[in-house]
């Protein structure tokens, strides 16, 4: 505690710095508030060492504080917007592509759940089409989503 006091810049620069690697490494940039009081005590500790607020500890904290809510208010939309941002794009399965025998009739009108299902790799997988398929036609995946598969009739 010693060392802390005596060296108060010092600390809250490796405090800030800490917070800032456990944000953006540990917990992947989920939540801000490691990242706007890292970025606080940092920008505290400059302060302190350019002689603008004098060195003690409840100039420190009120500094830290203060620091935190303006980064706060300032990034938290932009930061946010980036959060938000979805991939649209569809995953490339190895699926895709694949072919087999149909093992049962698939007839479109029915709900998924009614219609018949393919084994692959260990998993039993829902069999759905755009048009009615027979019995013993050779079809091929075109998509692939959780737990279904979308074919088609296979031309030779």
């Amino acid at each position: 505690m010693e060392w802390f006091a005596n060296n108060l810049i010092e600390s809250i620069l490796i405090i800030g710095v800490v917070l800032l690697i456990i944000e953006i490494v540990v917990l992947g940039f989920s939540t801000f508030f490691l990242f706007f009081t890292g970025l606080a005590a940092i920008m505290t500790a400059l302060i302190i060492w350019l002689g603008l607020i004098p060195e003690t500890f409840l100039s420190t904290l009120i500094s830290v504080s203060a620091f935190t809510l303006v980064f706060a208010l300032a990034l938290w939309k932009k930061l946010s917007a980036l959060q938000n941002k979805t991939d649209t794009k569809r995953a490339k399965s190895d699926l895709i592509g694949h072919s087999f025998v149909l093992p049962a009739d698939i007839v479109v009108a029915l709900p998924l759940a009614e219609k018949p299902s393919y084994q692959y790799s260990g998993i039993n997988w829902q069999l759905n089409a755009l048009e009615d398929l027979n019995k013993g036609t050779m079809v091929e995946v075109i998509q692939a989503d959780v737990g279904s598969l979308l074919v088609k009739a296979k031309v030779p």
